[in-house]
């Protein structure tokens, strides 16, 4: 029997496999048309995600496992979202595909640049948090919108146009960031 040894620098990790876990069943609260509950377990995800990244943060419980979990927590859990209610019809399907190839652009070009040129940090850019934000605020209103209250009409349109431009923006800031790093290596190499 392996025993495992948990020490408080670890809870970060811990809360963010439990927020990984909390994402299969959101979806399926969202197929099921019972947004309420699926709603107060979005909000718990989104609680999760600051407390974990407060004490990382001012403890300094990071980790490299916490700098991998983290994102991907976040990431399952958007995209899993913004997938099933544009599945649903809730969202359209455009943005979704906005969303993800946004996504597929971001993740080919880092590891594309990782495997041409060198290791990098993978650092969010400020539009990339902008963008997130978009998409959350999206998210919940959409889930609140159909399982609480209707918002008045327009915002809905208003926050798909405006996540939709923080998609665009964030997904080309990032190809303008990694292209002019890899012309710079990459002439950097020609010159050796």
């Amino acid at each position: 029997m392996v025993a495992i040894t948990l020490r408080a620098r670890d809870i970060p990790n811990l809360i963010t496999v439990l927020r990984i876990f909390l994402v299969v069943p959101i979806l399926w609260l969202l197929v099921q048309h019972e947004y309420g509950v699926a709603l107060a377990l979005f909000i718990i995800a989104g609680i999760s995600d600051g407390i974990d990244g407060l004490l990382a943060k001012q403890l300094g419980w990071t980790s490299q496992l916490g700098g991998i979990l983290d994102p991907v927590a976040d990431k399952l859990l958007l995209i899993g979202t913004i997938l099933t209610l544009g599945w649903q019809g809730d969202l359209p399907a455009w943005l979704v595909g906005l969303v993800i190839l946004r996504d597929v652009v971001i993740v080919s070009g880092a590891v594309s640049y990782h495997y041409l040129f060198e290791p990098f940090e993978a650092t969010p850019l400020l539009v990339s948090k902008l963008n997130t934000l978009a998409q959350l605020i999206l998210v919940l209103a959409v889930i609140f919108n159909r399982g609480v209250v209707p918002l008045p009409g327009g915002w809905l349109t208003l926050l798909i146009y405006l996540t939709a431009l923080t998609t665009v923006w964030s997904g080309a800031a990032y190809v303008s960031k990694w292209g002019r790093l890899a012309l710079r290596k990459g002439k950097s190499k020609h010159d050796q």
